[in-house]
């Protein structure tokens, strides 16, 4: 139901449910890229004072959040994520819509992201809503283990 669906600003006491929800949105990609993926990796307790979150609540429930960092000329998407138990609603869209919305209050013009080769639908997902490969690369990150772990730098100019 969309009218139980709002945004809020991510705060310090947040840490702990962005957390549990990383993990559990990024879970089924361990065996799929044979590491754990950066998102998972991170200390949020520290990403809630250098970062942007905004949090999407299904009622109350944390249901997927958009982590983002604003450059000098660009903003960074660091993370999204949805909760498996409310993907497929369209929150991935509106979440990264709201990037759209934090680049063009910031005055920044372009976006930019990475993500995995392998996560596919995530690919499609980002094209559809107007990024464009800029370029691949080897991930040379912590626990690489695969020759075909390699990272997609996609970029997105707001027009």
């Amino acid at each position: 139901m969309d009218e139980s669906v709002a945004l809020r600003r991510g705060a310090p006491a947040d840490a702990e449910a962005i957390r549990a929800l990383v993990e559990a949105a990024y879970t089924k990609w361990i065996p799929v890229i044979g590491r754990l993926p950066i998102p998972m990796r991170a200390d949020y307790a520290q990403a809630l004072r250098d970062h942007r979150f905004d949090l999407l609540l299904a009622g109350p429930d944390l249901a997927g959040l958009i982590e983002t960092r604003a450059e000098a000329d660009y903003l960074l998407v660091v993370n999204v994520a949805v909760h498996p138990a409310f993907q497929g609603r369209g929150f991935g869209s509106r979440l990264m819509g709201r990037a759209d919305a934090a680049a063009a209050e910031a005055g920044l013009a372009r976006l930019r992201l990475y993500t995995n080769k392998k996560y596919t639908a995530n690919l499609r997902l980002y094209g559809a809503l107007g990024y464009r490969v800029e370029r691949e690369e080897l991930y040379d990150g912590p626990g690489r283990t695969r020759d075909d772990d390699v990272t997609v730098h996609m970029v997105k100019d707001l027009v």
